[in-house]
């Protein structure tokens, strides 16, 4: 038998351990090479005057070349050490340490290089569908064209064979290390022996999920007040951070053994099969693999987190422009309005025009705040609030003595806490108006160039209005106290009526603003950062979802005897299944609940920075996150069947 022979036999009987490692070196090669193509790709440079494609797509690169190469080592370091009673046999035949490098390494060049062979063309054949998408999230309108990039195919594989460098370095170091009675043992000694756990581990058990709800607690109450300074505003993020890192460390290191040593012990010792094979092995796995464990859980909350805030600020784009700008256009100017409304006119596009009269008037809302003023806007008794009469709004009427707040957002609403009814006071320089507020609504009825600071606009009557507007104080009045709103009848013209607006150069000069475009700049910047943070969340998690497979693999074949034993006292396959199942159910669930758990409350401390809705996108990207993940935990329930079934 010559090593060329040995090579091809072993490098077939390995082929099925191997099939989702190189699925997901396929699969990494081909997004990467993707990734590069994108930065090549001539359709990218029409695309940079609205967004920075090349740039955001190469440093995305970089953090895809980052997840790849320490998902390879780990993975290369589990299979090394898998095949480290077969290196120990071939010792024992004779065979030097260099000749089995040799053979490791002609076996991984082989499996290496023809993944990424495969993975090149998939990433080339994907790259258009890849740009299509990015076009599509982005608003771009351009010609997605397919092009092969010599300069992303050489910087592929210059990027992937470093690797390949590494994971040979890596064997070599093992394999030179090790002595043969050591190479029989590499396997076992790879988890904790299982011993009755102390009080310290207890504690510590506590402690972990103490400081996570530590960390839950404060992220409440971040942007609610009780921080007043950007120091204590800093701390407290630090705070968040690492209570729930180092919670989430504790969290597997000894919070699950201790739950899962209560529930073993309130069954007074009578287990069940399930429990004997879920309960008990996860108790002290996930102990072994807390650092992996934490790894995987904060970066996939920190991807879940990225899009879910990503994707909430692209699907409240709308919204958000119309609490912005209440009317397709907002024109400060009298001579631009009119010049905008003859060129619509001579295009034929019809139009309804808006007009409110607009003053700043100083008011005391101290006694309706239920946060600290003093952090969000200084001194309640100077605060400057846009003021319009009911009469301009058409179907509004309020008393002499009512105010109605409208046009309040949810970052205001989160740091100031307005209440919907109390006693506000309207000021000028020589009078002073109680007023009662009577409400607190969203809908905006003036654009953000007339509100102080993101600040609601008063609704008041009529009569108190021109009270005011016979009082005014100059110095806080904006240059126009006049809001022009024109509205387009028919939405075929809105894109031809942007393209004037712009052509015109009014959309350049202060308070005149364009809704379309600024739903087009959002979606188009938040677009392309869902891409990425989409595209590198997809790798992480099917790499982070590969490694906890192979630990399954590692813990089946470890397994095995035990399986033999059982199938020999007469339980079924399918007994033994239930309680894989079960086990799997625990192996993937918590990593994957505690995950979205993190993800969950982040989001939630900072969301109204972002967008206008908060639950139905982030519920979509945690149950597509959910569904990806769970397809690893079916794949490993499939490999313990294949496990029982040779058990016999």
């Amino acid at each position: 038998m010559n090593i060329n022979y040995l090579i091809y036999r072993n490098l077939k009987k390995n082929i099925k351990n191997y099939y989702l490692y190189v699925f997901a070196l396929i699969f990494s090669v081909g997004l990467y090479f993707a990734f590069v193509t994108l930065q090549y790709d001539p359709a990218m440079d029409e695309a940079k005057g609205s967004i920075k494609g090349a740039a955001a797509l190469g440093a995305a690169s970089v953090l895809l070349v980052a997840i790849v190469a320490i998902f390879l080592l780990y993975a290369n370091t589990i299979f090394i050490k898998r095949r480290s009673k077969e290196i120990g046999l071939f010792q024992l035949i004779g065979l030097t340490k260099g000749k089995i490098f040799r053979i490791l390494s002609a076996e991984n060049l082989i499996l290496y290089f023809g993944s990424m062979v495969i993975g090149i063309f998939a990433g080339f054949a994907a790259s258009r569908l890849i740009l299509m998408i990015l076009f599509k999230v982005t608003g771009v309108d351009t010609e997605a064209a397919l092009s092969f990039s010599t300069e992303a195919l050489i910087q592929t594989v210059i990027v992937f064979a470093v690797i390949y460098v590494l994971i040979m370095i890596m064997n070599y170091t093992f394999i030179k290390r090790q002595s043969i009675l050591s190479l029989f043992r590499a396997v076992s000694t790879t988890e904790n022996q299982i011993k009755k756990m102390s009080f310290a581990e207890m504690l510590f058990g506590l402690l972990g999920i103490g400081l996570i709800l530590l960390g839950y607690y404060v992220s409440t109450k971040l942007f609610s007040g009780d921080f007043t300074t950007m120091n204590e505003l800093f701390m407290a993020m630090i705070l968040i951070l690492g209570a729930v890192i180092i919670g989430t460390y504790l969290f597997y290191k000894g919070s699950v053994s201790f739950i899962f040593n209560a529930i073993r012990k309130s069954k007074g010792g009578y287990l069940s099969l399930n429990n004997v094979l879920s309960l008990s092995s996860i108790m002290f796995r996930m102990k072994s693999n807390a650092l992996l464990l934490t790894i995987i859980t904060t970066v996939s909350a920190l991807a879940i987190g990225l899009l879910s805030l990503s994707y909430i600020s692209y699907y409240s784009a709308e919204k958000s422009a119309e609490q912005s700008v209440p009317n397709h256009f907002a024109v400060a100017d009298q001579k631009d309005l009119a010049v905008f409304m003859q060129a619509l006119t001579d295009e034929d596009i019809e139009f309804k025009q808006t007009s409110r009269d607009v003053i700043q008037v100083g008011a005391d809302i101290s006694q309706i705040i239920g946060a600290n003023l003093e952090v969000a806007q200084g001194n309640p008794n100077s605060m400057i609030l846009p003021v319009i009469s009911d009469e301009s709004v058409e179907g509004m009427d309020v008393s002499p003595e009512e105010t109605l707040f409208t046009g309040s957002s949810d970052a205001i609403q989160q740091f100031m806490a307005i209440q919907t009814t109390g006693q506000i006071v309207l000021q000028s320089p020589k009078h002073s108006i109680k007023q009662e507020l009577i409400g607190l609504n969203k809908e905006a009825y003036v654009s953000y160039y007339f509100a102080s600071g993101g600040l609601p606009t008063a609704i008041v009557d009529q009569t108190v209005f021109d009270q005011l507007a016979q009082d005014l104080d100059p110095k806080i009045q904006k240059k126009t106290n006049v809001y022009h709103g024109i509205d387009i009848v028919d939405p075929i013209a809105m894109d031809q009526a942007n393209q004037i607006f712009k052509d015109l150069g009014i959309s350049e000069r202060t308070g005149n603003l364009s809704q379309p475009e600024m739903i087009f700049h959002q979606k188009s910047n938040m677009g392309l950062m869902m891409f990425i943070v989409g595209f590198l969340g997809l790798t992480f998690l099917i790499t982070s979802g590969c490694i906890l497979y192979f630990k399954q693999m590692d813990e089946g074949e470890e397994e095995k005897p035990n399986y033999t034993i059982l199938r020999k006292l007469g339980f079924t396959q399918g007994n033994l299944l239930a309680g894989i199942q079960f086990k799997q159910l625990f192996n993937f669930g918590i990593p994957l609940v505690v995950g979205l758990s993190h993800s969950y409350f982040a989001v939630k401390s900072g969301w109204f920075f972002f967008g206008t809705e908060l639950w139905l996108p982030m519920v979509m990207v945690m149950l597509l996150y959910t569904a990806l993940y769970s397809i690893f935990g079916l794949l490993s329930v499939m490999f313990y069947k294949r496990v029982i079934k040779e058990a016999l």
